[in-house]
């Protein structure tokens, strides 16, 4: 047999594989689309800030997200002389350590033992950015009166956070190849939906997982990229409109400022230098930059807020994040939540006055 033979012979069976294929495929996609729109998952994108955001009542490790999907105890009804938090921000509010762990959690519990009536809401959503926090707060926060606003602003993603589609998410099929393939099986022990015992010393990536995870974030750290300039200006374009709403309305605004593991963590800044950055001047390389740029502006807008690098570097020798996933561990967030404290004291103070 001839090879112009055994091309006729095969010509059909190729075609007809190829039909099959292409049918199998667009059936998957179809058939993917309708289930995410009676069931919808996190897994195909959306550019709702509802995307991660826990059903109600679902399971968050021993705990049970409240009707509002939200990680914190059932919201009460308004009372008058409560003064009322809502805690906005994103996986850092919402916290991969269980409830009581929280640093929102803490801040409420220390506050109200010093015989203060007050509530902290945690209203944060894992994967948001600014822009979702101001959909959030006009689409839902202001409606519960709160007389102020604590904004966790983390600087690992807060500034890049997009939501833009990348070019796999624009096929469902391909997002939940993705999701099989490369994301469940990364976060194997992050405790965020579902049941499941928290290990505070459980690395939740692997090393090269996590150190490819910190390098993608770093840019923000070089003194030459012209994209933080951008994003800083979107962020404070975001946080300006938040400040108006709230000064509008007469309630207060404080956003703290989160510094990733990478800025406090100098074993992971050396890995993450000599693996991408061999050969950088140093002089280029500036760890507090986006912290600074974001506090002077804050400041210039007449926006209270609090930077909690140097807090946080000031005893760096303690593990403060979960190890391999940048999220606060359990000491972590009780430092945080001593620090908030301590600062968001002098209102009540003001309002006592």
């Amino acid at each position: 047999m001839n090879i112009k033979q055994i091309a006729r012979k095969a010509g059909p069976i190729i075609s007809q594989t190829a039909i099959i294929l292409l049918v199998t495929i667009l059936l998957g996609e179809i058939s993917l689309r309708v289930f995410n729109h009676y069931r919808p998952t996190y897994i195909f994108f959306t550019d709702s800030y509802n995307r991660f955001r826990g059903k109600p009542y679902s399971d968050n490790g021993n705990f049970k997200l409240n009707s509002h999907g939200f990680k914190d105890v059932e919201f009460p009804d308004k009372r008058e002389n409560v003064y009322r938090i809502l805690g906005i921000g994103d996986s850092y509010a919402f916290g991969v350590v269980p409830y009581e762990h929280n640093y929102l959690t803490l801040i409420e519990s220390q506050l109200q033992s010093g015989n203060l009536e007050v509530e902290l809401f945690n209203m944060g959503i894992p994967s948001i950015g600014p822009q979702d926090y101001l959909s959030l707060i006009v689409r839902e926060g202001l409606s519960f009166q709160p007389e102020m606003i604590l904004l966790s602003f983390f600087i690992g993603n807060d500034f890049t956070e997009s939501k833009k589609p990348k070019f796999y998410e624009k096929s469902y099929l391909l997002s939940f190849f993705n999701f099989i393939l490369n994301i469940r099986p990364e976060y194997e022990n992050m405790v965020i939906l579902g049941k499941g015992e928290y290990c505070d010393g459980c690395p939740t990536l692997k090393p090269e997982q996590y150190l490819d995870v910190e390098y993608k974030r770093s840019s923000i750290y070089l003194t030459d990229d012209n994209r933080f300039n951008e994003q800083l200006e979107f962020s404070l374009y975001c946080l300006k409109q938040i400040r108006n709403i709230c000064q509008k309305l007469d309630i207060e605004l404080v956003v703290v400022i989160f510094p990733d593991e990478l800025q406090i963590n100098k074993e992971l800044q050396t890995k993450v230098k000599d693996t991408y950055y061999p050969d950088l001047d140093q002089r280029k390389w500036d760890i507090t930059l986006p912290n600074r740029m974001l506090s002077e502006r804050l400041k210039s807008l007449g926006i209270n807020h609090l930077d909690l690098y140097e807090y946080f570097a000031d005893i760096s020798s303690q593990a403060l994040y979960k190890p391999m996933d940048s999220h606060l561990n359990i000491a972590g967030n009780q430092l945080a939540a001593n620090i908030i404290q301590q600062y968001i004291q002098k209102y009540f103070k003001h309002e006592a006055e």
